[in-house]
């Protein structure tokens, strides 16, 4: 099955923004004025060597930043953190920084963490964390997952943890980083938890008690009530939950965007992401199209979160690994004409999905229903921005925009799906399918179909609605021709039964 990396992938999605040059240089010129170390192999550059007399663990601040706000951060903190000679760290390119912040490259508790600074003191971190706050009072920044925020919408972060790579092999082999406690005893570093140790008190704890009196109800606390979370990254969550404003209640699943988070070269964050969904999944339900119902939407401490159906079923990769990952071929034939069909509704509604995978493809009862509407756009307004799934991105995706329609991206994936349905794996080698080689009996004209779609030229690939009813021939084709190579098996058989009651 696929590795479901969304090639939404910063330096790609970057190369296609017009400041996208100057940004990067300026962000390595600042990184050379104030960062000059730089170990090899890491994505990070210090502001200093670690000195003997630096302190292992403490309070350790973070200033968040996204790709477009890390440069004016950066001008305004590195000058007042170079002259107190203070250590801290950044990543070496703003690729890095969208990276980080995208939370799936190197961790989710990493978002966000674009400035990384060990204080002395206590007393140190508390003033740098006063100073800091007023220097990016207003800027754009994500939260930072676990850490605790220094005042409400600020863009510094803090927690207390290990300063220095103190490591030791956990139970399972890994290598676990470990701060000390008062008795000089090692314990685990929870660098996913926003719990403080216990000996330790919370110097800003004043203003955060403040903000959380300040705080109201939302439909978080009184509605939907999220208890799984099924996937978590920078842009946002999508958590199973339910929904207790009907009786009984009902589960649901509830898709977060987040302010700041994963903003793209466009400015666009999760907030965005989902909003802009919640305007797809509308315009396709309009047309008649069976995407998941819309409950509600609403926003919650900056964040916009749309509750919508959960869908009975399994998805289309689910299913396929319950059957051993290939069908009988009038089956998988069948699976096929219903996605193009569906497919070719997007399309007459003016969409482009721009990720149709397996797993965006529930299977039920009445048929198969599309998921995940995050990166559609319409199909006369070409989005510039990267958006899909190895293996079912078409290779032009990730090449240079220049207007292009979007539509030949959805037809290439639905080959893949159907390469997929036929032969149990994904194509290795799009440019020259092999499928009839990888299993006996497909039809020829399946093949070709299958070869037409998955063809480096986009304008070569046949328009969803003609897969369908070429489909539905060939379907119709396979059924006639098993149908009457059955018959005469039936009448032998029949004629033997009778032959043997005459002679008795």
């Amino acid at each position: 099955m696929p590795l479901d990396i969304q090639c939404f992938a910063a330096k790609n999605s970057a190369s296609h923004h017009r400041d996208y040059d100057s940004l990067t240089s300026g962000w390595a010129e600042l990184c050379v004025r104030y960062l000059p170390i730089y170990p090899n192999q890491s994505i990070w550059r210090h502001s200093r060597e670690s000195l003997p007399s630096d302190p292992e663990q403490g309070w350790k601040l973070h200033v968040s930043a996204t790709v477009l706000s890390a440069i004016p951060i950066m001008q305004r903190v590195a000058p007042f953190l170079t002259r107190r000679k203070v250590l801290y760290k950044a990543p070496l390119s703003l690729d890095e920084v969208a990276k980080l912040n995208a939370g799936i490259f190197y961790g989710y508790s990493q978002v966000g963490k674009v400035l990384t600074i060990y204080p002395q003191s206590t007393a140190e971190a508390c003033l740098l964390a006063k100073e800091l706050h007023k220097l990016t009072k207003g800027m754009m920044a994500p939260s930072v997952p676990f850490d605790l925020k220094y005042r409400p919408a600020s863009c510094v972060h803090y927690r207390y943890g290990a300063f220095k790579a103190l490591e030791k092999e956990g139970d399972n082999g890994d290598r676990v980083y470990f701060i000390r406690d008062p008795d000089g005893d090692a314990i685990p570093d929870q660098r996913e938890s926003a719990s403080i140790p216990v000996w330790v008190n919370d110097p800003f704890l004043p203003k955060r008690a403040q903000t959380r009196a300040n705080s109201t109800e939302t439909l978080i606390q009184t509605r939907f009530k999220a208890f799984r979370a099924l996937a978590q990254r920078g842009k946002g969550g999508v958590y199973l939950a339910l929904d207790l404003g009907v009786t009984p209640g009902r589960p649901c699943i509830l898709k977060e965007g987040r302010k700041h988070g994963e903003v793209d070269w466009h400015g666009r964050d999760g907030c965005w992401r989902i909003k802009h969904e919640e305007r797809v999944m509308t315009a396709l339900s309009k047309a008649g199209i069976d995407v998941p119902q819309i409950y509600s939407s609403f926003h919650a401490e900056d964040n916009y979160y749309l509750a919508t159906e959960f869908v009975e079923g399994e998805n289309l990769e689910e299913y396929l690994i319950r059957r051993k990952r290939r069908l009988v071929t009038s089956a998988a034939i069948k699976r096929s004409f219903e996605l193009s069909a569906l497919i070719s509704r997007v399309h007459a509604a003016g969409w482009v999905w721009r990720d149709c995978k397996p797993r965006n493809i529930i299977v039920t009862r009445t048929g198969l229903r599309p998921l995940d509407f995050e990166g559609a756009c319409p199909a006369n307004q070409p989005d510039p921005t990267p958006w899909g799934t190895f293996p079912y991105l078409a290779p032009e995706a990730t090449a240079e925009f220049r207007g292009r329609s979007q539509l030949p991206e959805d037809l290439y994936a639905l080959g893949v799906v159907i390469y997929l349905l036929l032969s149990g794996r994904t194509p290795d080698n799009p440019s020259s399918v092999p499928l009839i080689k990888s299993r006996r009996n497909i039809p020829r004209s399946l093949a070709e179909l299958v070869r037409e779609l998955l063809h480096s030229n986009p304008r070569r690939r046949p328009r969803a609605a003609t897969v369908a009813r070429r489909l539905a021939l060939i379907l119709g084709r396979l059924n006639q021709r098993n149908h009457q190579g059955t018959r005469p098996i039936r009448r032998a058989r029949t004629a033997n039964r009778g032959s043997g009651r005459k002679s008795s």
